[in-house]
This record gives structure tokens, sequence and C-alpha cells, in this order.
């Protein structure tokens, strides 16, 4: 199952230069993750300051 990204998300960005398939982009107030792209290795999540990606 694909990562989400949830409310404590602060849009620093960090997240999206982790995606090694470019599956985060910003969205209307908080990154986002396709999870059509996402082929769930966890670095996104890893790499979040506010541990606002989990596994959806």
């Amino acid at each position: 199952m694909a990562y989400v990204i949830g409310d404590a998300c602060v849009s620093c960005g960090t997240c999206e230069g982790q995606c090694p398939v470019g599956a985060i982009s910003q969205g209307d107030g908080k990154y986002v993750i396709d999870p059509d792209t996402c082929i769930e290795c966890g670095s996104c999540a890893g790499a979040c300051p506010t541990g606002a990606i989990s596994q959806g």
C-alpha cells in the first residue's frame, strides 16, 4: 500500500527530494504522494522531520 502524507506536513519539501520515482509533489497546503507511482520504499517517511508520512 502506498505511503500517504498526513496533516502534520509543514510543506518543507524534504520528502520530494528523497523519492526515487518522483511520486511526491506540492499539493494544496501540503505535499501529496501519487499512489500509482509510489514504490513503497519508505525513503520519504524516513526523511520527514515531522513524521507526517505513513504507509496508507
